[in-house]
């Protein structure tokens, strides 16, 4: 059986959404490499005690990597149900974790709000998955 015939129509776009999140993790993970070098941070060392700007290079990488197991399934359920929709928030996401990267690498942490208009993606993500499950229950 074909994929598109498993999939909803606009599902490409959740895919590419998909895409655009890996290449927001290699973005972050490089960063955090670059600034192993320039902050002498030899691994499997997570957190300096000289150099307060790599921890908070390491936090807004390692903080993304926290969320985003949680955000790809509700990503993921909610792409099933309104692929659309759904890219448009992911899309809010990912971008706002750029956001809140760059605000974080400033060496002021409050700075990481920043990036705060990405729970709109998130808890927008959550929700329809909420509602896709319950459609499926037949309970909306």
């Amino acid at each position: 059986m074909a994929i598109q015939n498993l999939l909803p129509a606009n599902f490409a776009y959740v895919i590419l959404t998909f895409f655009y999140s890996w290449v927001m993790l290699a973005y972050l993970g490089v960063k955090v490499g670059q600034a192993r070098k320039k902050y002498d941070v030899k691994y499997p060392t997570m957190y300096s005690d000289k150099n307060p700007v790599f921890n908070c290079i390491q936090r807004a990488h390692q903080n993304t990597l926290e969320v985003y197991p949680q955000w790809l399934i509700f990503q993921c359920i909610s792409g099933l149900a309104y692929p659309t929709v759904a890219s448009v928030l992911g899309v809010i996401w990912v971008t706002s974790r750029f956001s809140y990267a760059w605000g974080y690498y400033t060496g002021d942490p409050a700075k990481r709000m920043n990036g705060a208009y990405g729970y709109i993606g998130y808890f927008g993500a959550i929700l329809m998955s909420l509602v896709a499950g319950l459609q499926l229950q037949n309970m909306l």
